[in-house]
C-alpha cells in the first residue's frame, strides 16, 4: 500500500484521468476526495465507487472560484482530519485558431487551468506547512510544453503550470513539500473523444509507441509523484506521451 493513511484529493476526479486516479489511490491505502464541478457524475462515481473503496468521498467545488475551493478544502479536512496530497488534474478544452477564439473562451480556460491550480493549492497549503510534508502533483501536458495548434488558451494555461510547478518546488521543497507536474500526450479520454480521426491518425504517427495514451498511463504517474517513492524528485515534468516529445 504505497499510500497507506495518506488522503489525497483529485480535482477533476468524476471522469478520465481523474477517475482513474482515485480508483488508483483509493486501491493503494488513501483516503481520497473526489472533487468535481459535476455534482450529478461526482455524486454517482461516489456511489458506485464506495461498494468496494468506502475511504471515498466526493465533494462538489468549481476550481475557478476561490470561496466554492475554500469551502471544499474545509469540507475535506472535517472529514478526513487532514490532507497529505494534492492533484491538481481538473482541466477543460475551447480549442480554436488565434483568429477564431473569443477573450470569453480564452479566459474560461485560463480561469480552470491555471487559476484553478493556485487556487487549490493555496487553500491546501497550510494543512501541507503544519505537518510540514506534502505532495503537490499538477496537470500541465506536452502542449504546455511545445504548444498545439488550435490550442492557444489551453497551451497558455497548461505552460502556466509548469511555470507555477518549478517555482512552487523552489519556495516549498525546503519545508517538506514536494511539487511535481506530469505532462500527458495524447490519451484516449472524453475529453479527447472529440478530436478528428486525421489528427488522431497524425499523432499516433509522431509517437513512439503503438498505441495512445490511457487515462492509467497518467494515474500511475500522478501514484508515483504522490508516494514516498518520489521523495527526492522535485520541479520536474514528467511527460507520458508515448515518446511524442523527443
Amino acid at each position: 500500500m504505497r499510500l497507506e493513511g495518506k488522503t489525497a484529493i483529485v480535482t477533476g476526479g468524476a471522469n478520465g484521468i481523474g477517475l482513474e486516479t482515485v480508483k488508483l489511490f483509493a486501491s493503494e491505502g488513501a483516503n481520497v476526495a473526489l472533487v468535481d464541478f459535476n455534482e450529478e457524475a461526482g455524486r454517482r462515481q461516489e456511489i458506485e465507487l464506495q461498494e468496494k473503496w468506502s475511504t471515498i468521498k466526493f465533494f462538489q467545488a468549481d476550481v475557478s472560484n476561490r470561496e466554492s475551493v475554500n469551502k471544499m478544502v474545509e469540507e475535506v479536512v472535517t472529514h478526513f482530519g487532514g490532507i497529505d496530497i494534492l492533484v491538481n488534474n481538473a482541466g477543460i478544452t475551447k480549442d480554436k485558431t488565434l483568429k477564431k477564439l473569443s477573450l470569453e473562451e480564452f479566459q474560461a480556460v485560463i480561469d480552470v487551468n491555471l487559476t484553478g491550480v493556485f487556487n487549490c493549492t493555496q487553500a491546501v497549503l497550510p494543512y501541507l506547512l503544519e505537518k510540514e510534508k506534502g505532495k503537490i502533483v499538477n496537470s500541465s501536458s506536452v502542449a504546455g510544453v511545445a504548444g498545439n495548434i488550435g490550442q492557444t488558451n489551453y497551451s497558455a494555461s497548461k505552460a502556466g503550470v509548469v511555470g507555477l510547478t518549478k517555482t512552487w518546488a523552489k519556495e516549498l521543497g525546503r519545508k517538506g513539500i514536494n511539487v511535481n507536474a506530469v505532462a500527458p500526450g495524447f490519451i484516449e479520454t472524453d475529453m479527447t473523444a472529440a478530436i478528428p480521426d486525421h489528427i488522431v491518425m497524425q499523432t499516433r504517427m509522431i509517437t513512439a509507441s503503438p498505441r495512445l495514451g490511457r487515462p492509467a498511463d497518467v494515474a500511475n504517474a500522478y501514484l508515483f509523484l504522490a508516494s514516498e517513492e518520489s521523495d527526492f524528485v522535485n520541479g520536474h515534468i514528467l511527460n507520458v506521451d508515448g515518446g511524442m516529445l523527443k
